[in-house]
C-alpha cells in the first residue's frame, strides 16, 4: 500500500538521484526532439492502440475516443486472492525419492511424483486485475470529426486528444501524477458549442457506484481465485471540476452541460499493506488523495507531475541518426520500418521503455509485472504475474544503464518479501535454511512450485533476483546500500549451501530436481538435474555475495565456503554440435524444440558476464552456435534476450537486425507495447537495454565504447547512460568512431576506457566532468 511516508520517501529518492551525473537539467534542451512522441490520425479502436500513462501504483490506458472517450483504470495491489501459503505438505517426504529418480535417469517417474506431490497447493497463483473504466460519452454527437490527432509525449508523460467536432475544438489531456496519486483528466472546449459530457465508472470487481455531489463512489470488494478468498476491500473515487454549466447526478453517472471545460481526478486503492497485511483503509486512502489533489489547481497538478516525470526521464538523451520517419503517424511508421532503416524508430523505442519503466515501478510501488502496470482483464495471459525465470529480471536490465536506479526499489523490496515468504518454503518443502522462491510469484509473495513440474520445479529465481541487487551495488557503489542487502544475498546462497547435490562419479555439485526453464529435454519432460543455467546463476550468486561480504568486511568464514563450493560446481559444457549444452547431458539435438524461446543457457554470456569473448573464446563460440541453432526470432521478450546476446558477443549488425524485427508489426503493437504475442512488457524493457549495450557495455572498472555498433547508426549521440563504479557518460561517435566522451564519477578511481583491441586509462575525481581524449583510442 503506498501511504503518505511511502510517497514522501519515494519524493525525497527522487530528489536526490538528481544528484546524479548528467541529471535532468542537462538534458532539458534535447527533450523537444521527435524521437520523444506517438502520435495517431484516429481513435485506438482496441486496447493494443491505447496509449499508457502511469505514476508507478496507478495506471490508464487512453483511448482518444471522439463521442465515447474510454479510460482503462490500473492500481497495483488489485489481484485475486489474498494471503495464503501453498507449500504442499507431502514436499518435504517425497523430495529425497524424486531426486533418487532423477539420479537413476527415470525423468518420466521423477515427474510425476513431482506433480504428485512437490508442486503447490493450489496449483496456479492469483493473477493482477483490471480496476475497470472511466467512460465519457458526448450526447448526441452525430457529426464525424476533423483535425483529429492523439498523442503521447513522453517527455511530459502527457496523452493528449485533439478534434474538432460540429466546430467546436476539443482538447483532452490525461497525465498521472505521482505526488497527488491521481489521474487527471482535463477536457477544454474553443468555439461556438459548449461541454455536454455523461460520466461513468464500470467497475471490473465486486463494486457498487453511487454519484453525488460532483462524485462517482466506488466501493466493494476483489475477486477470489483458485479456492483462495477474495481479501482485499477496493474504493474509487472520481471528483468532476466543471468550469461553467450545471453538474448533476443521474442514477450512478454524473450528466454535465453546457461547460467550458471539465477537470476529472481519479483516485484508486486497495486494503493492502503488505502481502501479509489486508487491513488497510481504501476509503480513506482515495478521501485523502482526493482532497490533496483539489487542493491545487489543474495547472499546478500538471505542472508539478511533468517535473517530477522529468527528473528521471531527463536524465539520458539519444540520437541515433535519421528521425525524419517520426512525420508518419507512429503505426504507419512502424510498418514503413520494414522496409527501411529508421534509427529514430530505435531511438524512440529505446525512449519509450524508459517511460514505462518510469510508469509503471517507483518508490513505494509494486514492481513492474509481466504488463507493467496496465491490464484490462481479470483474467490476463499467464495471470500478469511475476514470472521470474527471465520476465521479471528482464523489466529491469535497463534500469541501471539507463539511469533509473531508484525505479529499482520495488523490485528490491520484493525480494526483502520473498525473503520472509520463502524462508518457510525453504524450512518446509526442502529442509533447508535461507530461502528459495521458484518460477514465478505474485502480489502474496507466493514462493512453492506452480503450474507442474514441467515448468515450475525451478528453484532460482530468488538467486537470479539477487544478482540485481548485486547490480544496483555494482553501478551505484553505495555501501550502505549493499550493508541492507547483503542479508538477502546471504540467505539465498544459505539456501543452496543445504541442497546442493553432488555427482558420486565426478564429485561436481549441481541442483535437483531442478530443469533449464519451461524447455522439456525428452517429450514433455524437463525436470532433470543441474541445468547449465542453475551452475550460472549459482557462480554469480556465490561469488557476489563472496564479494560482498569482502567489501563489507564480514563474514570471512561463509564467503570462503562460497567460494569453495562454487569452484566445485558442474563446469559449462560444450556439445557435439560446438554448442553451449543446455543441460548436464548433450541432449540439445533431441530436444523437442529446437527453436525454442528460452536461451537459459547463455545466462552465463547475458546478463551474466561468465562468458566474454575475450576471456572465455571457446565458450563465447559455443554461445554464438547455440544462438544460431535457435534462431533470430522468437517471442517479442525472446527476441529482446537474443538482442543483448549478440551485443554481448559485439556483433552489431546482427544484433540490429533481430533489433528491426523486434520493432515492425509482428513484435510491436501500434502503441509500440511489445507483442509476444499477446501483449508482455518484458520486451519493451529488454529491448531499451539492447540498444544501451549496442553503444556501451562495462566490466567492472572497464568502459567498452560501441562494442557492437552496427553499420545503420554511423553518427550519434548518446548523454547519461550510467556503466558499472557510479560513472556517467556522455558520447558522441561518427563513422562509427567516437568522437568526444565525457565521463563524470560519483567516486574518485581509474578507470580503463577502451574502443575497439585499443585502451586507455584515465583517473577521475569524485564529482568532476572529464573530458577523455580519444585519439589514441580511434587509431
Amino acid at each position: 500500500m503506498v501511504t503518505r511516508r511511502t510517497v514522501l520517501e519515494g519524493s525525497l529518492l527522487l530528489a536526490a538521484s538528481a544528484c546524479l551525473p548528467g541529471g535532468a537539467a542537462g538534458r532539458a534542451e534535447g527533450a523537444g526532439k521527435r524521437s520523444h512522441r506517438l502520435w495517431y490520425r484516429r481513435p485506438a479502436a482496441e486496447w493494443i492502440e491505447a496509449l499508457p500513462v502511469g505514476n508507478g501504483r496507478i495506471g490508464a490506458m487512453v483511448f482518444g475516443g471522439v463521442d465515447a472517450e474510454r479510460l482503462q483504470l490500473n492500481e497495483d495491489t488489485l489481484w485475486s486472492g489474498g494471503p495464503y501459503h501453498p507449500v504442499n505438505p507431502q514436499a518435504l517426504a517425497a523430495l529425497p525419492e524424486v531426486r533418487r529418480l532423477i539420479a537413476q535417469g527415470r525423468y518420466a517417474q521423477a515427474h510425476d511424483l513431482a506433480n504428485q506431490a512437490l508442486m503447490g497447493q493450489p496449483l496456479q497463483q492469483m493473477a493482477y486485475q483490471t480496476f475497470g473504466d472511466l467512460r465519457l460519452s458526448i450526447p448526441g454527437a452525430v457529426s464525424s470529426a476533423q483535425d483529429y490527432e492523439r498523442a503521447l509525449d513522453l517527455d511530459s508523460a502527457t496523452a493528449t486528444t485533439r478534434f474538432t467536432l460540429e466546430g467546436t475544438r476539443h482538447e483532452r489531456t490525461v497525465f498521472a501524477s505521482p505526488e497527488r496519486q491521481v489521474i487527471v483528466l482535463r477536457h477544454v472546449v474553443q468555439g461556438p458549442g459548449r461541454l455536454d459530457l455523461d460520466i461513468a465508472l464500470a467497475p471490473a470487481q465486486e463494486m457498487r457506484v453511487e454519484a453525488r455531489d460532483g462524485l462517482l463512489v466506488a466501493r466493494g470488494r476483489n475477486r477470489g481465485a483458485h479456492g483462495v478468498a477474495g481479501a482485499l476491500r477496493v474504493a474509487g473515487l472520481v471528483r468532476a471540476i466543471p468550469e461553467g454549466g450545471a453538474l448533476t447526478a443521474q442514477g450512478d453517472r454524473l450528466a454535465l452541460r453546457g461547460a467550458r471545460a471539465v477537470t476529472l481526478l481519479i483516485a484508486m486503492a486497495t486494503s493492502f499493506r503488505r502481502f501479509d497485511d489486508v487491513s488497510g483503509d481504501p476509503d480513506a486512502l482515495v478521501r485523502r488523495w482526493m482532497t490533496d489533489a483539489m487542493a491545487r489547481s489543474y495547472d499546478q497538478l500538471h505542472r508539478e507531475a511533468v517535473a517530477a516525470h522529468r527528473q528521471l526521464y531527463r536524465r539520458v538523451e539519444i540520437d541515433l541518426g535519421d528521425d525524419s520517419a517520426a512525420a508518419l503517424p507512429t503505426d504507419e511508421r512502424i510498418v514503413a520500418a520494414q522496409t527501411r532503416d529508421d534509427p529514430g524508430l530505435a531511438a524512440l523505442y529505446f525512449n519509450y521503455g524508459r517511460y514505462l519503466l518510469i510508469g509503471s515501478s517507483r518508490p513505494g510501488s509494486q514492481p513492474a509485472n509481466l504488463q507493467g502496470i496496465w491490464n484490462d482483464s481479470i483474467d490476463p495471459p499467464w495471470g500478469s504475474k511475476y514470472t521470474i525465470n527471465i520476465n521479471t529480471q528482464m523489466n529491469y536490465w535497463p534500469a541501471e544503464v539507463a539511469a533509473l536506479p531508484e525505479c529499482t526499489e520495488p523490485l528490491v523490496r520484493m525480494v526483502r518479501e520473498l525473503a520472509q515468504s520463502g524462508a518457510r518454503t525453504a524450512r518446509e518443502m526442502y529442509g533447508a535454511r535461507g530461502w528459495v522462491v521458484h518460477h514465478n510469484t505474485d502480489l502474496w509473495r507466493a514462493t512453492a512450485p506452480v503450474d507442474g513440474a514441467r515448468w515450475g520445479l525451478w528453484p532460482l529465481g530468488g538467486a537470479w533476483l539477487c544478482t540485481h541487487l548485486w547490480e544496483r551495488w555494482d553501478y551505484g557503489r553505495d555501501l550502505a546500500f549493499l550493508r541492507d542487502v547483503y542479508p538477502l544475498m546471504r540467505g539465498a546462497a544459505l539456501f543452496f549451501v543445504d541442497t546442493l547435490q553432488t555427482d558420486p562419479a565426478t564429485g561436481f555439485l549441481f541442483t535437483s530436481p531442478s530443469l533449464s526453464p519451461e524447455n522439456a529435454h525428452h517429450g514433455d519432460i524437463a525436470i532433470c538435474a543441474g541445468p547449465a543455467m542453475d551452475q550460472q546463476i549459482l557462480r554469480d550468486l556465490f561469488d557476489q555475495t563472496a564479494r560482498a561480504a569482502d567489501t563489507l568486511g564480514i563474514d570471512d568464514g561463509f564467503a570462503a565456503q562460497l567460494r569453495d563450493l562454487r569452484a566445485r560446481l558442474a563446469p559449462d559444457r560444450i556439445g557435439a554440435q560446438g554448442q553451449l549444452q543446455e543441460w548436464q547431458e548433450d541432449w540439445d539435438a533431441q530436444a523437442p524444440e529446437p527453436d525454442h524461446r528460452h536461451v537459459s543457457h547463455l545466462y552465463g554470456l547475458f546478463p551474466s558476464q561468465q562468458i566474454d569473448p575475450d576471456e572465455t573464446p571457446a565458450l563465447a563460440a559455443a554461445a554464438r552456435r547455440s544462438l544460431e541453432m535457435r534462431g533470430d526470432e522468437g517471442t517479442g521478450w525472446a527476441t529482446a534476450w537474443r538482442i543483448n546476446l549478440w551485443a554481448r558477443l559485439r556483433d552489431g549488425n546482427r544484433a540490429h537486425r533481430i533489433l528491426r524485427f523486434l520493432l515492425g508489426p509482428e513484435r510491436t503493437y501500434p502503441n509500440m507495447f511489445d507483442a509476444h504475442p499477446p501483449f508482455q512488457i518484458d520486451g519493451n524493457f529488454g529491448g531499451a537495454a539492447g540498444i544501451a549495450h549496442m553503444l556501451v557495455q562495462s566490466r567492472g572498472e572497464d568502459i567498452h565504447l560501441l562494442p557492437a555498433l552496427p553499420s545503420a547508426w554511423p553518427r550519434g549521440s548518446v548523454q547519461g547512460l550510467r556503466v558499472r563504479g557510479a560513472c556517467t557518460l556522455d558520447l558522441r561517435w561518427s563513422e562509427g568512431k567516437p568522437q568526444t566522451l565525457t565521463l563524470v564519477s560519483a567516486i574518485d578511481g581509474e578507470r580503463t576506457i577502451r574502443f575497439a583491441d585499443r585502451r586507455e586509462t584515465v583517473r577521475l575525481s569524485a564529482g568532476r566532468p572529464h573530458r577523455v581524449d580519444l585519439t589514441r583510442l580511434r587509431g
